[in-house]
C-alpha cells in the first residue's frame, strides 16, 4: 500500500507541472551543466571539492555532535565565501564585462571543431620545420580542459586562424610579441606575447633557457601541452603534464600534437600511432 500511496502522490505532483516549469527547470538544468563544465576547465573545480569536503565533515559533525568542530567549520566557511570572492576576482570581472558586452557565448564556449586544431597542427608543424633550421625561438601553447584565461590575458589579445607565416612573423626575432608564448585556443590563435608561470624545480638541465622553464610551468599547473623551439640550438621539444620531449623531428611534432590535441577517433587514424605517448624529462629524440 505504501508504494501505491507513493506513486499516487507522484502522479498528482505530475498533473500539477505546467510548460513553464518544464521550461524554468531545463533552462536552470542547462545552466547547471555549462556551470560544472567550465568549473571542469579551471582550477576553480580543486577550490568547489575542497568546500563541498567541508561541508560534508560539517554535516557529520552536526550529526554526530562534535559542536567544536561543527563551530570552526562553520566560521571557516563564513571567511571562506569572502576570500573566494577575492581568489576569483578576476573571472568574476571577467564574466561580468561578457555580459556587457553582449558576448556571453563565450562564457560557455566549447571547443572548436577538430578540423580547426587539424590546420592549426599542420601549420605549427610547418612553421617550426623552418624555425628549427634558422633557430628561430618559438614557445606555443596549446589550452585543453583547464582554462588558460589568466595567461591569454597577461598578452595581446589575437583572433586568428593558425598559419605558418603568422608564426614564423611573431617569433621572428626582432618582432615586439617574439618573447612571449602564443595561445592557441580551439584552433584559433586567442594571445601573442604571453607570460607563462616558471617551474620551480631545481633538478632541470642547464641546457634549458627561460622558454623551457616557461612551458614547464604552465604544464605543472594545467594540462595544456607546449611546443618549443630552441634559439639556441633550434631544437623542437613538447611538454605535456610537466614532463619533456626533446630533440624532435617536425614529423614527430605533429604526431605528438595530434595524440594529445584531437580526438581519440581522429588521432587513432595513422594506428601504427595509436600508442600513448611517454614523456621523460630531457628525453632523446625519436619514440
Amino acid at each position: 500500500m505504501t508504494i501505491i500511496h507513493y506513486i499516487t502522490t507522484a502522479i498528482g505532483y505530475l498533473r500539477l507541472i505546467t510548460l513553464s516549469d518544464v521550461i524554468d527547470i531545463a533552462i536552470l538544468s542547462y545552466l547547471i551543466y555549462k556551470g560544472i563544465n567550465i568549473l571542469q576547465r579551471s582550477n576553480a573545480a580543486k577550490v568547489v571539492k575542497a568546500l563541498l569536503l567541508i561541508f560534508v565533515v560539517m554535516w557529520v559533525s552536526y550529526q554526530f555532535n562534535l559542536n567544536a568542530i561543527n563551530f570552526v567549520l562553520r566560521k571557516a566557511v563564513e571567511l571562506g565565501l569572502l576570500a573566494l570572492v577575492i581568489i576569483f576576482q578576476p573571472e568574476i570581472r571577467r564574466f561580468l564585462e561578457r555580459i556587457g558586452s553582449n558576448d556571453i557565448y563565450r562564457v560557455f564556449r566549447s571547443n572548436g571543431p577538430a578540423s580547426d586544431l587539424e590546420t592549426a597542427i599542420d601549420e605549427t608543424v610547418e612553421a617550426y620545420g623552418e624555425m628549427s633550421k634558422n633557430k628561430v625561438g618559438a614557445l606555443m601553447v596549446f589550452e585543453r580542459d583547464n582554462d588558460l584565461t589568466n595567461v591569454i590575458s597577461s598578452g595581446t589579445s589575437f583572433s586568428s586562424s593558425v598559419t605558418s607565416e603568422l608564426l614564423k612573423n611573431l617569433f621572428f626575432p626582432k618582432a615586439p610579441l617574439h618573447d612571449g608564448a602564443v595561445v592557441v585556443r580551439g584552433g584559433k590563435i586567442v594571445a601573442a606575447g604571453c607570460m607563462l608561470p616558471m617551474s620551480e624545480r631545481m633538478n632541470l638541465s642547464k641546457e634549458l633557457g627561460m622558454r623551457h622553464r616557461a612551458g614547464l610551468g604552465i604544464t605543472e599547473r594545467s594540462d595544456a601541452v607546449v611546443a618549443i623551439v630552441s634559439e639556441e640550438t633550434g631544437a623542437i621539444s613538447v611538454m605535456v603534464n610537466g614532463n619533456l620531449r626533446r630533440h624532435l623531428s617536425p614529423e614527430t611534432l605533429g604526431r605528438v600534437l595530434r595524440n594529445e590535441l584531437l580526438p581519440r577517433e581522429d588521432a587513432g587514424a595513422d594506428k601504427g600511432h595509436k600508442r600513448a605517448w611517454r614523456f621523460r624529462q630531457g628525453g632523446g629524440g625519436e619514440p
